[in-house]
């Protein structure tokens, strides 16, 4: 379908399939730990029956048009993803999010390939405000958010209880017209 490069280390940003089911869940057991510190993704697919219910819940929800996976190749291995969420084309309103395994952080993936998704949204698909949650101890996930030029939006005080903790929720956004400015001054208008 598509594969488009996030840089020159071998990465791209690919469709994430219900095809994938044993991919998708090697690379969940090798970042289970990490990527479920905060959030509870992939703690359901726990073996291949499960995962592909997973994977086939988004393929419903992005024929639904209102959510998709997208995934994260290195090397010609899954590493991560990126998706939607409450995608609403009509009303101009979309939540994206990431996860990662822990063999991949730290070179940038996560803020190349989520470029890609909101240019797609905004510029393809009209969204005017563009979410992302992350708890409040969530460094990396907040440092992405203002790599991308989100602004804080505010705190939900306690609102997400996961693994026995209840996590305050940031909640950051971009509008569309400071979306395109900020990639206008970068010079990043490659969509």
């Amino acid at each position: 379908m598509y594969a488009i490069s996030l840089g020159d280390e071998g990465a791209e940003l690919r469709p994430l399939e219900v095809w994938h089911v044993e991919e998708f869940l090697a690379h969940l057991d090798r970042g289970r730990e990490f990527i479920g510190q905060f959030i509870p993704f992939g703690a359901q697919a726990t073996d291949v029956d499960s995962a592909r219910a997973t994977l086939q819940r988004y393929a419903d929800l992005r024929a639904a048009d209102s959510a998709s996976y997208h995934g994260i190749w290195l090397d010609g291995k899954l590493v991560g993803g990126v998706l939607t969420l409450n995608f609403d084309a009509e009303r101009g309103n979309c939540e994206v999010g990431c996860w990662l395994e822990p063999a991949a952080t730290g070179r940038g993936l996560i803020t190349r390939a989520m470029r890609i998704l909101i240019d797609w949204a905004v510029e393809d698909r009209g969204i005017h405000r563009v979410e992302w949650h992350a708890a409040s101890g969530n460094q990396p996930s907040i440092n992405v958010a203002r790599r991308l030029g989100m602004t804080r939006d505010g705190v939900l005080r306690q609102n997400h209880p996961h693994q026995g903790v209840r996590h305050d929720t940031e909640v950051w956004s971009v509008l569309a017209p400071e979306w395109r400015a900020a990639r206008a001054r970068t010079g990043q208008n490659d969509h």
